[in-house]
């Protein structure tokens, strides 16, 4: 679920029944404006920090293979894959928000997105396949759960040696001391920036 202003004209009140859309800044999709529903808790990622993000992964978004966790609007799949990424696996545990994505995938054609309608963490807690290239990783807030997904990810192979990880979270999280506690020991940081009471972040498995 992702943060801001990616809703418009509608942004999130903390009401049920909104409708807003998103807009897919770059790549064979740029300039669509896809609808959204409004979710309580839903927090698209504003469109300043997506351009950033994106512009760091520039380097390895094609073909990549995307998984997007606690998705929500979806924002962040649709930008990898309007980007060149190979494949994206989608998890979002509201039903009406999940059937939301793949009524988007449809009307862009796409059928390298695949929505799971499911809880992030069950999904994760069983053994992957293969890992992925890229994560991205924005977990609702204040709800204690950096940790405990980060070792599912890392244990369950998800993410291995080269894996990139986006990381967003509540500020005040990433400022405290022991913030690497929270982290699996092979995972290095190599981009970080802070918007408003966003804190966003790239690491890389070793």
């Amino acid at each position: 679920m992702h943060f801001g202003s990616l809703l418009t004209p509608c942004k999130h009140n903390g009401r049920h029944g909104g409708n807003g859309y998103l807009r897919i800044i770059a790549g064979k999709w740029r300039g669509r404006k896809l609808p959204i529903v409004e979710q309580d808790g839903l927090r698209p990622t504003p469109n300043r920090i997506r351009e950033t993000l994106f512009n760091w992964l520039a380097l390895y978004i094609e073909d990549a293979r995307i998984l997007d966790c606690f998705s929500g609007s979806g924002a962040l799949a649709l930008e990898s894959l309007s980007r060149g990424a190979s494949e994206a696996i989608i998890l979002e545990k509201a039903s009406h928000v999940a059937d939301n994505i793949k009524n988007n995938l449809t009307l862009l054609s796409c059928a390298q997105g695949k929505v799971i309608n499911t809880d992030s963490m069950t999904w994760l807690a069983k053994p992957a396949d293969q890992s992925f290239d890229i994560i991205f990783l924005d977990p609702p807030f204040r709800k204690g759960l950096l940790k405990k997904i980060c070792d599912l990810l890392a244990n369950n192979g998800y993410a291995s040696s080269g894996t990139i990880v986006y990381v967003e979270v509540e500020a005040e999280t990433m400022k405290s001391d022991d913030v690497l506690m929270l982290m699996p020991t092979a995972w290095s940081m190599f981009r970080e920036k802070i918007a408003g009471q966003i804190h966003y972040s790239l690491w890389r498995v070793g």
